[in-house]
C-alpha cells in the first residue's frame, strides 16, 4: 500500500537532511517524493552515471558499494543521491539492495525546483552536505 503524505512527512521529519525543515516545507518535499520498490540485489543507482534523483529508504536495505569495496549499509532513513543531483556529475558509488527495499524518490528537476522555492529546505541540505564533507575530511581512510 502505498505512503499517505502524512506517512511521509513522519519520515522526512526523522531523516538528518531536512533537519529545521518546518511542516509546510516537509509537506512540500513529501508531495514531490515518488514511493518507489526494488526487488533485491538489484541496483537503485550505479556509479559513473549521471544521478537523476535522489532517495530516501523507507524499508528493506542496501549496500553502497565503489568497486569491490562495501562502503556502508543504509535502512529506513537513510539517504542517498544528493552530491549527484546537486552537481550533476556522476555518482561515486553504487548502492545495491540485499534484500526487497522501498525508497521515496526525488526527481532531479523536482530537487532543483524544490530548492529554488524554499530556503529552509536549501539551507537545511546545505549544512547536511557541509557535515557529511567536514565528517569525510575529519576521518580520512586510506
Amino acid at each position: 500500500m502505498a505512503m499517505t503524505k502524512k506517512q511521509k512527512v513522519d519520515l522526512l521529519r526523522g531523516v538528518t537532511l531536512f533537519a529545521g525543515v518546518g511542516p509546510k516545507g516537509l509537506g512540500d518535499v513529501a508531495d514531490l517524493m515518488e514511493e518507489i520498490s526494488f526487488p533485491a540485489q538489484r541496483y537503485i543507482v550505479r556509479q559513473g552515471q549521471v544521478g537523476t534523483g535522489f532517495y530516501i529508504i523507507t524499508a528493506g536495505r542496501a549496500r553502497v558499494e565503489r568497486g569491490d569495496r562495501i562502503l556502508n549499509t543504509l535502512r529506513a532513513g537513510d539517504f542517498f543521491g544528493e552530491l549527484s543531483v546537486l552537481d550533476q556529475t556522476p555518482r561515486m558509488a553504487h548502492v545495491l539492495t540485499e534484500e526487497p527495499t522501498t525508497v521515496l524518490a526525488l526527481a532531479s528537476w523536482d530537487f532543483t525546483k524544490l530548492l529554488e522555492r524554499n530556503a529552509k529546505v536549501t539551507l537545511a541540505i546545505l549544512k547536511e552536505v557541509a557535515r557529511r564533507l567536514r565528517e569525510t575530511t575529519d576521518h580520512p581512510t586510506h
